[in-house]
């Protein structure tokens, strides 16, 4: 049976969104339908949205929901009605990746993440008119009141988990602290070095207190969020506008960091913290950057240095969300501190908030 959903659907580059009503598609047999209760605003929207992503226009965006399960397609096992779940990326399970465990990096990724269909080729979504409008956006397209996802990318939340802050567990917050737990598998005892205190830097630098690294050095040029980050975890900051941020952070760790994560995407600013981090070292790269940007490739050249593009933080969303909840549940990474509630329709003051840096992680309640 097909489902009426509120939309907010994007018509092009530089477009804002705008509310629509919507014919969600009959769920397949491997899917699940969910009622978004909420969902997060990343960065990644604002990167279609801004093209420096590419849409497929009209697009359906929302890749951080969560809500409860209303239809189980009859091919699901371990999902039922009534389940609190949190919606994460989807990938295919079948490529070489998936089967290494490496879901995050699915051959995939691109087309079943970002080209607005399922993995077979079909839309779920249409409007009033019967045009057809993409969706399955990271396999789910939670800017909307109801949500399809395949049961693959749909993780059950432990109980007492606050559903209405659940969802940007399936992105930005495990992109962040899977990147220092996984993807760069700080040690106990380490440097770390944190590039941008958004919501994904934020949470890397709870993941790596999380760790037991002993410096964590965050970096940004908002001295509000960078006492923000002290009281996160980290343990020094550095203004990268009004300091020498390679001097300062050699200076903290007596010779450079062992290790760092970018999450700002400029060009400058990962010149600077890969020159900042010491012999060996190991950097990972999440910000979305500018098309063109480029560094110096003699920053890396005989420096014995590993620079990773991380995706999602390396991580399995159905075992990791459930640990970092487990952790949120016992006090140890309270990423409930970066979230500001924003109603749906309210959607581009989320926005506006997000970019003048008042909001660090908007997360957008439905009615």
């Amino acid at each position: 049976m097909t489902t009426p959903v509120r939309a907010a659907v994007l018509h092009g580059v530089e477009q804002p969104f705008t509310f629509e009503n919507l014919v969600l598609d009959d769920i397949q047999a491997d899917e699940v339908l969910v009622k978004i209760t909420s969902v997060g605003l990343c960065h990644t929207d604002l990167a279609v949205q801004h093209g420096h992503l590419p849409g497929a226009f009209p697009f359906v965006l929302g890749h951080e929901g969560a809500g409860t399960i209303e239809q189980v397609g009859a091919a699901v096992i371990g999902l039922e009605v009534g389940d609190a779940v949190a919606l994460s990326f989807a990938a295919c399970g079948h490529c070489a990746s998936c089967l290494a465990g490496r879901q995050a990096y699915c051959e995939n990724f691109m087309r079943l993440n970002m080209a607005g269909v399922r993995e077979n080729g079909t839309k779920t979504l249409k409007d009033a008119d019967g045009n057809v409008v993409s969706g399955s956006f990271f396999g789910q397209s939670s800017f909307a009141t109801y949500s399809i996802a395949a049961a693959k990318n749909a993780v059950k939340l432990p109980a007492g988990s606050p559903v209405d802050i659940s969802g940007p567990l399936g992105c930005g917050i495990q992109t962040g602290a899977g990147t220092i737990l996984n993807s760069l598998a700080v040690p106990a005892g380490s440097s770390v070095v944190v590039a941008g205190t958004g919501a994904v830097g934020l949470s890397g630098i709870m993941g790596a207190k999380v760790a037991g690294a002993t410096t964590i050095i965050a970096v940004d040029i908002i001295d509000e969020r960078l006492e923000f980050a002290r009281k996160l975890g980290a343990t020094h900051t550095v203004n990268s506008k009004r300091e020498d941020t390679v001097a300062k952070i050699h200076e903290i760790t007596g010779g450079g960091a062992q290790f760092a994560m970018d999450t700002t995407g400029v060009a400058q600013v990962i010149a600077a913290i890969i020159t900042a981090t010491t012999f060996g070292a190991k950097i990972a790269l999440v910000g979305v950057p500018r098309p063109g940007s480029t560094i110096d490739l003699g920053l890396l050249s005989a420096s014995g240095k590993t620079v990773v593009g991380a995706i999602e933080g390396d991580s399995i969303p159905q075992t990791f969300i459930p640990q970092l909840m487990a952790l949120h549940l016992a006090g140890q990474f309270p990423f409930d501190k970066l979230v500001t509630k924003y109603k749906f329709e309210d959607i581009q003051q989320a926005i506006n908030d997000t970019a003048s840096g008042k909001s660090v992680k908007a997360v957008l309640m439905m009615p």
